[in-house]
């Protein structure tokens, strides 16, 4: 029996070994499953939340600037010209200098001027002594009518002789100061205070001949200047509009807080102008209102003509905020834009934007201050599942000015991740 007992045990040990063996190696590879799971999870919430660069959002009184075309215009032009007829004898000014008025600019040939006044004054002088002759007349025949030496007849036509005398003088004198008027035509003057151009004619030239005018050359005042430009009605109405409804409120200082010139080149000029008027109609044409502004001119930088913008500020805009251009989606569905929580949480906000400002929306209605607006890390979220919690850092603008985020606002970020 023994014998027996011990070969039964040897019949079956291997089997048991097999099993045994095949029972350790499932449990290891269910603890190396767990381990592994474990390893996982605890790696992914090791990430760090991703970081999105965000401004703070700040109600604030916003000036409205509208950016039109424009053209700039002289404040006063005059065309000097010939008023007497002669050759030209002698240009005095230089070209392209400032003039003042009254001003020598040109000499005509005087002298038959000078002798139609010497002659106008001989006139004259002939005139007083007939007019003294005739008063004489009517004064020796007074007494001689009263005594019936003289008929009345002959004493009223000595009294119409010395008034038809008077007459002469008056017609001589005229005559004079006519001809001494023409005389100093003959001496061409600046008629305005600016800056004259180009000489149109030369020393020699026949002017002001058949009684025709001739130019001799244009004077503009150029400080300062006008810049006329256009606005469209449409534009202006819903301005008013806003007004009305109290969106806006006008600018300081009237209907114009500031006019300001945009040159060619980009750059701004540094003197600021004043609007004068907007017109009362609007061109059929082309549905615009045209408004004139006035815009100093000392060092004479600006010229007539040329082409300019012209920065206008018509209105305020009250408890507003400004948010770059790129934290703003514009669909036709509406304006939206991010909002980050201060649990990190991302939510999308509609909101009502009004107009832009140096690269920047002007929000109306639909955010809130204090709020953090999204303007930066779009691109990192796009690998992340929905519902990630994001941390908010202060963006960065492209000048390098950082707008700061509130420090609770920023330290809830990273802690909501931990979670």
């Amino acid at each position: 029996m023994p014998d027996l007992h011990v070969s039964r045990h040897s019949l079956f040990s291997p089997r048991l070994a097999a099993v045994a063996a095949a029972s350790v190696m499932l449990l290891a590879l269910t603890a190396c499953g767990k381990s592994e799971g474990q390893n996982g999870a605890g790696g992914a919430g090791a990430h760090p939340a991703p970081e999105v660069g965000v401004v703070i959002a700040k109600p604030t009184n916003v000036g409205l600037v509208t950016e039109l075309p424009g053209r700039l215009e002289s404040t006063r032009v005059a065309e000097v010209r010939a008023r007497a007829a002669g050759i030209l004898l002698q240009r005095v000014f230089q070209e392209g200098s400032d003039v003042k008025a009254g001003q020598v600019l040109f000499r005509i040939d005087p002298a038959p001027y000078a002798a139609a006044a010497q002659s106008a004054e001989a006139s004259l002088q002939r005139a007083e002594a007939n007019a003294v002759q005739a008063r004489a007349l009517a004064q020796r025949y007074k007494p001689l009518v009263d005594a019936n030496a003289v008929s009345k007849q002959e004493y009223l036509n000595a009294v119409a002789a010395a008034k038809t005398a008077e007459a002469d003088i008056a017609v001589s004198r005229a005559a004079l100061q006519t001809a001494k008027i023409n005389l100093g035509y003959a001496t061409v003057t600046a008629p305005i205070s600016g800056r004259i151009g180009r000489s149109l004619v030369t020393e020699g030239a026949l002017v002001g001949q058949s009684g025709d005018a001739t130019a001799l050359a244009v004077i503009q005042q150029i400080n300062p200047l006008y810049v006329n430009f256009t606005q469209s009605a449409t534009e202006v109405l819903r301005l008013r509009r806003a007004l009305q409804d109290g969106q806006f409120k006008h600018a300081p200082g009237g209907e114009a807080a500031s006019v300001r010139i945009v040159l060619e080149d980009g750059s701004e000029y540094a003197q600021p102008g004043r609007l004068l008027f907007s017109d009362l109609t609007v061109d059929q044409t082309t549905g615009q209102i045209t408004l004139r502004a006035e815009v100093p001119n000392p060092k004479g930088e600006l010229l007539p003509g040329l082409y300019v913008r012209v920065r206008l500020e018509q209105a305020q805009a009250t408890n507003a905020i400004t948010v770059p251009q790129q934290a703003v989606t514009r669909t036709q569905q509406g304006d939206t834009l991010t909002v980050v929580g201060a649990d990190g949480k991302l939510s999308k906000r509609t909101v009502k934007i009004s107009a832009a400002q140096n690269n920047q929306w002007v929000v109306l209605d639909g955010l809130k201050a204090g709020e953090q607006v999204m303007v930066d890390g779009f691109q990192k979220l796009q690998m992340m599942p929905p519902g990630t919690p994001v941390k908010a850092v202060p963006w960065t603008g492209p000048q390098g000015a950082a707008t700061p985020a509130p420090a609770a606002s920023a330290a809830a970020a990273p802690a909501a991740a931990a979670k």
